[in-house]
């Protein structure tokens, strides 16, 4: 439950400090006085989103604290799942700067806002005058079934799962159709591999076919140079080597006689056998030499084919066309991968899907299993609100395909009039009795999942009298198994309280703040007064203040 609240420099408030008690509080005060900056602030350390427009003081922080007692209610594995220090006393708070960054504590150790706003939502229900037209959305409606249930995380992991699935449904659709983008663009390039891989390209190898076609195409001129150039080294009487070997038969029978001629008998014998290998060289390579027109049309017709590849890859190399092979081949390898892709997601969309539908229809089954349940205890409570001929009933539908929320599609019909056709909310019910049903709703599920604290902000709308004292005794009923709050205009209600609080403007020099105070037995006579007859109490009034508060 709640125990401790503080609040400083938020809104209209300054500086507060309120102690809550266990049992039914009250909360009175006039409009505008600053109930609703109450609850605001307790949204902040429930993990609402703020600004810096809630500052009072706009060059200091607002802090707003609470104090919980938590002892009952089980939550030490929330505590152990974040790594925090558990304390039978939780205490939450929220700190907004000047400039509207916000800051939030659970026991002194700073946690994203929605780990606040976890815990916040394990320890209050804070049911608002706007809340009360959510009773008419169907997925508040359903919400309120698994709730009562208990099948509310079982619910969260069947979304959970669900959102997985259209994560990998959509993923599924968007490579079915990359993959019929894709179909002639890998028939294009598979094309394009294989002619570049039927033809066979090396490294290397243009230059060597440019090589050959420049040495074909001079062939003649070549052989009879180097014809020419056999017979002045060799092949003629008088040529070079002939000469060459009388001048070193000449030197070398001289080679006896001094060192010098011996010296030049050797360089004149290496020069001989030097030109005899160029010579024997020579000959090997203009014999080598064909004029071979049918060779050089080949070469002619490969560079050709080479050449019109470079062009069609706009490349200018053998090996760039190299690199675009490896390159296509790699895009022929993703699409391959792309179809194995499709394969292996299609199959886990199946096993996904088998699995969503399983979970949707055990919970179906779960939420059909409490329909009457529901439908009597809310019936009940209506009776003791005062509207003893209601009747309330879920209308239930079967989905053809599962949703974020299963496969069922409610509806809450109701009449408050014997003999008359059950109808939507919208359609039948009064402002008094749609706050009636939701605090019939609201105790029916609070009771059922024991939430430490419920507050209800004007749940009295639109009832009054005789009306207005049985939803007091509902709230006082209430309030044995939990703490309950209730902001009212109400003194029916404000009489059933077993603590008082009033919130009142105060007005100093030209600036207004909101305080809170817990009233005494006898403020609250005359608060209930005021409440009955309006500024200027009578005895009348105060004897019937007393009355409802003995009562």
């Amino acid at each position: 439950m709640l125990s401790f609240l503080s609040i400083q420099n938020y809104a209209l408030i300054r500086q507060l400090n309120m102690d809550f008690k266990d049992g039914f509080s009250v909360i009175t005060g006039e409009t505008g006085a600053g109930k609703s900056i109450l609850l605001g602030a307790l949204n902040l350390i429930l993990g609402k989103r703020a600004d810096t427009q809630i500052l009072l003081d706009k060059s200091k922080k607002c802090i707003v604290e609470g104090t919980f007692q938590i002892g009952y209610y089980n939550l030490q594995e929330f505590f152990r799942k974040y790594n925090l220090d558990y304390d039978k006393n939780a205490i939450l708070r929220r700190e907004i700067n000047t400039y509207g960054k916000s800051r939030a504590f659970i026991n002194d150790s700073p946690v994203n806002l929605s780990v606040l706003k976890e815990l916040g939502d394990k320890l209050i229900d804070i049911h608002s005058q706007r809340q009360t037209i959510t009773l008419n959305d169907t997925n508040f409606q359903l919400a309120v079934i698994d709730s009562y249930g208990g099948i509310t995380d079982k619910i969260n992991k069947y979304r959970t799962q669900y959102l997985k699935l259209i994560e990998l449904q959509n993923d599924f659709h968007q490579l079915i159709n990359k993959e019929k983008q894709s179909g002639s663009e890998q028939d294009y390039y598979q094309f394009l591999f294989n002619e570049l891989d039927e033809a066979k390209i090396r490294d290397g190898e243009q230059e060597e076919l440019e090589k050959e076609l420049e040495i074909l195409n001079h062939s003649e001129e070549i052989k009879s140079n180097l014809f020419s150039s056999a017979r002045v080294l060799g092949n003629d009487e008088n040529s070079l080597l002939n000469n060459l070997s009388g001048v070193l038969n000449n030197i070398s029978n001289l080679s006896k006689f001094s060192d010098t001629l011996k010296e030049l008998s050797e360089r004149l014998s290496s020069s001989y056998i030097e030109l005899t290998d160029i010579f024997t060289e020579i000959e090997k390579v203009e014999q080598s030499i064909i004029h071979d027109p049918v060779k050089l049309a080949e070469i002619n017709d490969r560079l050709d084919f080479i050449y019109g590849l470079q062009k069609k890859h706009r490349v200018n190399s053998v090996n760039e066309l190299l690199l675009i092979k490896e390159d296509i081949n790699t895009r022929l390898k993703n699409f391959s991968s792309l179809e194995s892709q499709i394969k292996s997601l299609k199959s886990e969309v199946k096993k996904l899907e088998t699995e969503v539908i399983r979970k949707a229809e055990n919970i179906s089954v779960k939420r059909r299993n409490v329909f009457s349940d529901i439908e009597k205890e809310i019936e009940n409570s209506l009776i003791l609100l005062g509207i003893p001929d209601a009747r309330f009933q879920i209308n239930h539908k079967l989905l053809n395909e599962a949703g974020k929320d299963g496969i069922d599609k409610v509806k809450f019909l109701f009449n408050a009039n014997r003999g008359e056709e059950l109808q939507e909310l919208s359609k039948v019910a009064s402002g008094g009795e749609i706050s009636r049903l939701m605090l019939a709703v609201k105790s029916l599920i609070s009771q059922k999942n024991l939430l430490p604290t419920v507050i209800f902000d004007e749940i009295d709308i639109g009832v009054s009298g005789a009306i207005a004292d049985k939803v007091g005794n509902i709230l006082l009923k209430l309030s044995g198994s939990m703490q309950v709050v209730a902001i009212t205009h109400l003194p029916q209600i404000a009489g059933k309280g077993d603590t008082h609080y009033l919130v009142y403007k105060k007005t100093a020099a030209t600036k207004t703040k909101s305080e809170i105070k817990q009233l005494t037995p006898d403020e609250r006579i005359i608060e209930i007064a005021k409440m009955l007859s309006g500024q200027a109490v009578t005895s009348a009034s105060v004897e019937t203040a007393k009355q409802l508060l003995n009562n």
